[in-house]
């Protein structure tokens, strides 16, 4: 596949009263067209931030002080702001976290979900309503001709979404960035929204970045899967790899707290222990040393290059070096990966 989106070497700083906070320390990835690829991390740890730089759309104190991002070649980070409110919206869209805070509450919906049409496109009033109309049926809102003249406290949670997803597909972008968009929703409605977001895929022909705090959420639409920790990524493979042969000891962390449909009272669910470092002052080594309970003398000391597991699938560990001693995941990880291969796409 033909990758249309090539993100190489990205550092972004934030300048604070407190010193620079290091958010991201050379993040690297690509997407291919018709391709979903998933960042997946906890709160803090950089994902946002990431793909927010692809679209530029960072707080007054960042500092993209390093890498490139290439859309077709070309490097975004060294567009004129005209070029980039060409391109945001029309060729790359984004679904934002919270539909509240993303809708106006004094605009319909219909002039709402038309808006980018007008701004990106030389078409009539008559013409962009009437393309929003055919978007909302599209993303499932019922009655959408006669619901265009509503305001956003007149739906639900659940519709409110679909139709910030609306307008974000309303120019049908070539890449979809979807920031936590199931975050506020309940479990069905996380379904719902997931099972959406892959029929547009199929209809519009986009690529998404799916960015969530939640492993089992990327399992039924991600083809590839970036595991993020403290502005870095530690791990990256296709779904079936994180999945069922994760090689980070963060990986497995996540996976051991992720509880699964058939998850009994006997299953124990365990947190993290600790907390992310300050990027105010980056360690030396391995981020992750001070939580990892495999962590080794060099952990302290180095931080691990990428080690090959398989041609797609890589993992930022030293337990993966030649040298290092032979560990396995704790048993709750391999009892959960058995769960994960019954449930399939279910979990």
């Amino acid at each position: 596949m033909d990758k249309i989106l090539e993100v190489k070497d990205l550092h972004v700083n934030f300048a604070t009263y407190n010193g620079t906070v290091q958010a991201i320390r050379g993040v690297n990835f690509d997407l291919s067209a018709g391709e979903t690829l998933a960042i997946v991390g906890e709160s803090g740890s950089g994902k946002s931030i990431t793909v927010r730089s692809i679209l530029q759309l960072l707080a007054k104190n960042a500092d993209i002080n390093k890498g490139t991002i290439l859309y077709h070649g070309e490097d975004l980070l060294k567009k004129s702001k005209k070029e980039m409110d060409a391109i945001r919206g029309n060729k790359i869209s984004m679904i934002f976290q919270d539909p509240m805070t993303s809708l106006d509450p004094t605009m319909t919906i219909g002039k709402q979900v038309a808006e980018p049409l007008l701004i990106h496109n030389k078409v009539s009033k008559k013409e962009a309503l009437g393309r929003a109309e055919e978007v909302l049926r599209l993303v499932g809102i019922p009655n959408p001709k006669e619901r265009m003249n509503d305001y956003p406290h007149q739906f639900s949670g659940g519709q409110r979404q679909r139709i910030v997803i609306a307008i974000a597909i309303v120019d049908y972008p070539e890449i979809l960035i979807a920031d936590e968009p199931t975050t506020a929703l309940d479990v069905t409605v996380q379904a719902q929204i997931i099972d959406l977001l892959k029929e547009l895929q199929q209809k519009i022909g986009t690529s998404i970045i799916f960015i969530t705090h939640d492993l089992g959420v990327v399992a039924g639409i991600a083809d590839r899967v970036a595991v993020m920790y403290a502005g870095k990524f530690v791990e990256y493979g296709s779904v079936d790899e994180i999945f069922y042969d994760p090689q980070h000891p963060y990986t497995w962390g996540l996976l051991d707290s992720m509880p699964t449909l058939d998850t009994s009272e006997e299953d124990h669910l365990n947190s993290i222990p600790g907390t992310p470092p300050n990027l105010l002052n980056p360690p030396k080594g391995d981020a992750f040393a001070p939580r990892n309970e495999y962590a080794m003398q060099i952990d302290l000391e180095e931080q691990p290059p990428f080690f090959k597991v398989s041609k797609t699938h890589y993992a930022a560990t030293w337990l993966l070096h030649p040298d290092a001693p032979k560990v396995t995941p704790p048993k709750g990880i391999q009892k959960r990966f058995t769960k994960f291969k019954k449930l399939g796409d279910n979990i």
